[in-house]
């Protein structure tokens, strides 16, 4: 953290101008730097204790280090894979799409903060007696985990879900005292840190309350073990899995219920499957993942990372990304 807490300051910064663009009083500021950490109360071990070392080493104050972290509940837009191949081999990638209505720049047709999230785009190893127990890639600040991987057991993606009864419910109703969910980026950690195989980690994400609704994309290490879990708050809506029995050879979510069509503006949903049919089963491989991620609107203006990962190998390869113009928006 001490060696990102230059960039780390400029994304605070900006967030800080985008609340005090829509409260000029900044008493929203005053109240997130004053009497956020105490409106939350004790946040689950380790999250707290990580979050106020960040705040302590970045001398950020601690309200806007956690607001920074909250920010991922609201506004994280993502396309999220995981193909079988013919052999059973299964792979998963991501877009991590992130900084919608967060500032536009005009000068060079760009989000904000999607361009400053890039220099803090890290790969971690989450050790324990110096053992690898997961791997993840995120950003410096973040304690939550997104989009990650256990070798050789499973992997983990995370994106949003929109519904009325989202997460700005979940963070009041925690604010108030009710806190029997969990956050999503920490139940997804937790996932990673201590399941211990595809179907534990798949019962966990299918039956725990979150504070926010959400999409699990989970995929395992041997032929069939892949799904996208839909979640409401309290509850599972959908398990939708890899069948490659009747042809369901991969998986696709973005940011809307499978049942329902995307918004006209933003169908990466079907630009993703077009490219999969295309490509074929018989040729899926990270360069081909690589490339369906590399498609206009899949890949688009708020795109900040790709990831690939390969359970059985235990490979993760993050990439940084620009979606040259013409590219749309979102």
């Amino acid at each position: 953290m001490a060696d990102k807490a230059p960039s780390l300051r400029i994304i605070v910064n900006s967030l800080k101008e985008v609340v005090n663009a829509f409260v000029p009083s900044g008493k929203v500021m005053q109240i997130v730097d004053q009497k956020l950490p105490g409106l939350l109360g004790n946040l689950p071990s380790p999250y707290e204790e990580e979050l106020k070392g960040i705040a302590a080493v970045t001398e950020i104050p601690l309200g806007e280090i956690i607001a920074y972290n909250i920010f991922y509940e609201f506004f994280t837009l993502c396309t999220s894979i995981i193909t079988e191949d013919k052999e059973g081999h299964l792979l998963h990638g991501r877009n991590m799409d992130f900084g919608i209505f967060l500032g536009w720049n005009i000068n060079n047709n760009t989000w904000v903060v999607t361009e400053q999230l890039k220099p803090l785009t890290v790969n971690l190893d989450f050790q324990r007696n110096n053992r690898t127990v997961f791997k993840a890639s995120s950003f410096a600040g973040y304690v939550g985990t997104l989009t990650g991987f256990k070798p050789g057991l499973f992997s983990l993606t995370l994106n949003e879900r929109f519904s009325m009864n989202g997460g700005y419910m979940g963070i009041l109703e925690w604010i108030l005292g009710k806190k029997d969910a969990m956050w999503i980026g920490f139940i997804t950690r937790s996932v990673l840190e201590n399941s211990t195989s595809y179907e534990e980690a798949k019962s966990i994400l299918t039956k725990t309350k979150t504070l926010a609704p959400a999409y699990f994309i989970l995929g395992g290490n041997q032929s069939g073990e892949g799904c996208v879990i839909t979640r409401d708050r309290k509850v599972s809506l959908d398990v939708y899995e890899l069948n490659p029995k009747q042809s369901r050879w991969y998986v696709v979510q973005t940011n809307y219920d499978r049942w329902r069509k995307p918004f006209f503006l933003d169908d990466r949903r079907t630009a993703a499957k077009i490219c999969l049919n295309q490509t074929t089963q018989e040729k899926i491989s990270f360069a081909t993942i690589y490339d369906v991620l590399s498609t206009k609107p899949v890949l688009n203006k708020l795109t900040v990372f790709t990831a690939l990962i390969d359970v059985t190998k235990g490979q993760l390869e993050t990439y940084l990304r620009d979606c040259p113009d013409p590219c749309i928006g979102w």
